[in-house]
């Protein structure tokens, strides 16, 4: 089993910025990759950023390229996700996910609240 906690979110203005971060604990050494979804209200939740764990290959929705940057600290056994820039639709709950093996965990989420 893989555990997930979320942090880092909050109300923002837009354009400015926020650090989200996600602490795995468990089985955490077989974690393939791991990503950061949101979903807003009324909406179906989409990935945002994905980063694998040993290469760290990363890939992002078109909508955030070029203002969010996901990382990875493997020795503390964390992923972070920097926004810039930030936009009103950006405005969301955000998930952490991890894919071990043929199994996918989630987070409890943590809100991101863009707005003036």
């Amino acid at each position: 089993q893989v555990q997930l906690v979320e942090s880092g979110g909050g109300l923002v203005q837009p354009g400015g910025s926020l650090r989200l971060s996600c602490a795995a604990s468990g089985f955490t050494s077989s974690i393939y990759a791991m990503s950061w979804y949101r979903q807003a209200p009324g909406k179906e939740r989409e990935l945002v950023a994905r980063i694998t764990r040993v290469s760290g290959s990363t890939n992002y929705a078109d909508s955030v390229k070029g203002r969010f940057t996901i990382s990875r600290d493997n020795a503390k056994n964390t992923v972070y996700l920097q926004m810039n820039s930030l936009k009103p639709e950006d405005t969301a709950v955000y998930y952490c996910n991890a894919n071990r093996f043929s199994n996918s965990y989630w987070g409890q989420g943590t809100q991101v609240t863009v707005a003036s």
